[in-house]
């Protein structure tokens, strides 16, 4: 008998992105960078060039990125209405963004840590076959970046009941696999200009010292995504202004008072909120929800998707 009003009460509990397009681009860079990075390598070994092998082997952590932005993406689409997640599964795609962040890094250290062993071991370089390879590897990157530099999907998001919300949001699964190729795409220019310089004016010691600038500035960017990854991933609130902000709109009502309220990411760009209210003129839950209407964007990006309240009765014997 309650079957209508239960109805209106329920709502949407799907915040994951699906994005074919991106899933569909980086099938096809990583089949490209696969190839590549045998090229690399062999080239590498071959003709000596520690820049042209370290750039062989950042591909190669680019191959294993790519099938984790893939894997995280079948994934997150197979168990779109699975209800073991709370909240859809929203997080898979940030999840693998966040390995992909520590295969850079581990990349990047793997570069420094031979970087420094040619300072003190130099290789015979064949410059003009190595220069020729690093030259094809930065085409292709080129051309990765290409098909991966669109890191937005557009969302849509809505209960039965509810008006459709359309939105462009960032994709932190895609953005790691174009960060991969960014990465090697500096390394390939490192090593260009490497061994251009150490063909013609005899600089060997260039060879290593680029393949360390590249590992440093690969770390920062891999740092970069940790930080934007991990606080999705570890269900960070709002910043304290936001929260407060929240309080002040709930108790400038009223007599209301904030007795209790978390607020935590539950996907990139949606928040979820948890309220107690305490009042002597209690209202139904959706009063109190209007009146956080204008917090369901905030910066653009972020909004209050899935709102609780509860509210308490002030009885004049428990309240001063």
């Amino acid at each position: 008998m309650h079957v209508r009003t239960i109805s209106l009460l329920q709502h949407d509990h799907n915040f994951a992105l699906i994005n074919k397009k991106g899933e569909r681009r980086t099938r096809q860079v990583l089949v490209l960078s696969f190839v590549t990075m045998v090229l690399e390598i062999v080239a590498g070994l071959k003709l000596g060039s520690m820049a042209l092998l370290a750039d062989g082997w950042h591909m190669g952590t680019h191959v294993a990125a790519f099938l984790i932005t893939l894997l995280a993406y079948r994934y997150t689409r197979a168990h779109l209405h699975d209800e073991t997640f709370a909240f859809s599964s929203g997080k898979v795609g940030v999840l693998g963004a966040f390995a992909s962040s520590i295969a850079l890094g581990i990349a990047a250290l793997l570069m420094l840590v031979e970087s420094g062993n040619r300072f003190f071991h130099p290789h015979t370089i064949h410059f003009d076959e190595a220069i020729a390879i690093a030259g094809i590897g930065l085409g292709i990157n080129l051309i990765c970046a290409l098909l991966l530099k669109d890191h937005h999907v557009h969302d849509h998001h809505g209960g039965h009941h509810a008006h459709h919300d359309h939105d462009h949001h960032h994709d932190h699964n895609l953005k790691a696999a174009y960060l991969h190729v960014l990465a090697d795409a500096l390394t390939s220019v490192l090593a260009i200009v490497a061994l251009i310089l150490g063909k013609f004016y005899g600089w060997i010691w260039l060879d290593p010292a680029m393949g360390a600038v590249g590992a440093i500035i690969i770390t920062r960017w891999s740092y970069a995504l940790v930080k934007e990854t991990c606080p999705v991933l570890l269900d960070e609130s709002l910043a304290s202004d936001y929260r407060q902000a929240i309080v002040e709109r709930i108790e400038s009502d009223a007599d209301n008072r904030v007795a209790d309220l978390h607020i935590w990411r539950i996907a990139p760009n949606h928040y979820a909120l948890i309220v107690s209210i305490v009042t002597h003129d209690p209202k139904n839950p959706e009063y109190y929800k209007s009146l956080l209407k204008k917090f369901n964007k905030l910066g653009g990006l972020n909004k209050l998707s899935h709102v609780t309240v509860e509210v308490t009765r002030c009885r004049d014997t428990d309240c001063a």
